[in-house]
């Protein structure tokens, strides 16, 4: 899941102040904000590196199949926490279920495509490429909810498609359908986080307690994903595939697929945990960063291609990010 806005609570200073007197939490745990930040920058990182590993280095050609299998892995983890008492979780009730659907028809959509994108782009590319959502979402913002952003922002998400346009132009390594599934995965990514605050609202209306934590939010998700996307990979003949290759016969394969799963739901826990430490406008930030190393590795460990133009485009564009969440953040103080 991506970021969560928290209502009423002080995020930035790591400490949660509500009525009722102080309870005991995690933070004994010494350095929590920066263990949580690494938690996260290593789980997010990892994520996408064993995501390409399954897709290209194993040459895996079921897409859909790896992101059902990763879903089910989370939907297992979070519903064997809930029964222990070790979280809490809202029924999936028909009236919730119905609320949900659609936005997470543009989260299954999100998730594919990035699959499918990953595995014809290299990863410093897919992480240039991602800035565009930051693009879609901020003229979204503006059209949808009247929200007005300062030049700062502007010149920001104007630096982020110059250098999407060159890192395109200088990839030697260009693959036109890599490319299509990568510019669609931005505008469902916008489209999820324009959406998904409003579903939420109305989402908390329809449960029990009338209340939606991220935990909730993290097997409706995933649990809705399961049937939607069995029914997309029979469409796309995943099937007949699975069916005949020899991968899935192999142990080894089986265990970086669980991997996979286990690294995607680690992701949801460390951002939340991250985000409870900090706040907000440094989650952006330390995610911006987190871009650089992400970008380097995958270079390095794939062995990918470059030039010094290329080099220049994708550095360009990190740093383009940087400071387009540092004007988020001036933009909110």
């Amino acid at each position: 899941m991506k970021s969560y806005e928290h209502d009423g609570v002080d995020l930035e200073d790591g400490k949660t102040r509500k009525p009722g007197g102080d309870k005991p939490t995690l933070r004994k745990i010494p350095n929590q904000a920066l263990l949580s930040g690494l938690a996260y920058c290593v789980s997010s990182c990892s994520m996408i590196l064993v995501n390409k590993f399954v897709l290209s280095s194993y040459n895996f050609n079921a897409g859909i199949f790896l992101m059902l299998y990763q879903n089910f892995v989370s939907v297992i983890i979070v519903m064997a926490l809930s029964l222990m008492g070790l979280i809490t979780t809202e029924p999936l009730t028909l009236r919730l279920m119905k609320v949900w659907f659609p936005v997470n028809v543009i989260f299954v959509g999100m998730l594919i495509t990035s699959m499918f994108s990953l595995k014809y782009i290299n990863v410093a590319m897919v992480t240039v490429l991602k800035n565009v959502t930051n693009v879609i979402t901020a003229v979204g913002e503006m059209y949808l909810f009247s929200k007005h952003h300062d030049n700062r922002v502007w010149l920001a998400l104007f630096l982020m498609i110059i250098s999407a346009v060159s890192g395109g132009i200088t990839d030697l390594s260009f693959n036109a359908v890599g490319y299509a599934w990568q510019i669609a995965n931005c505008f469902l990514t916008a489209s999820y986080s324009l959406t998904l605050r409003k579903t939420m609202d109305t989402a908390k209306q329809v449960t029990q307690s009338g209340n939606l934590n991220e935990f909730s939010m993290v097997l409706l998700n995933n649990t809705l994903s399961l049937p939607l996307g069995l029914i997309l990979s029979i469409a796309f003949n995943e099937m007949d595939y699975l069916y005949n290759t020899p991968l899935l016969q192999l142990p080894s394969f089986w265990m970086v697929m669980t991997l996979s799963g286990l690294l995607g739901l680690a992701i949801s826990f460390t951002s939340m945990w991250f985000l409870h430490q900090t706040g907000a406008t440094t989650y952006s930030l330390v995610g911006s960063l987190n871009k650089i190393p992400l970008s380097i590795a995958g270079i390095v460990l794939f062995h990918v291609p470059t030039s010094l133009q290329n080099s220049a485009s994708i550095l360009f564009g990190l740093v383009a990010g940087v400071v387009f969440a540092r004007a988020k953040m001036r933009e909110k103080s």
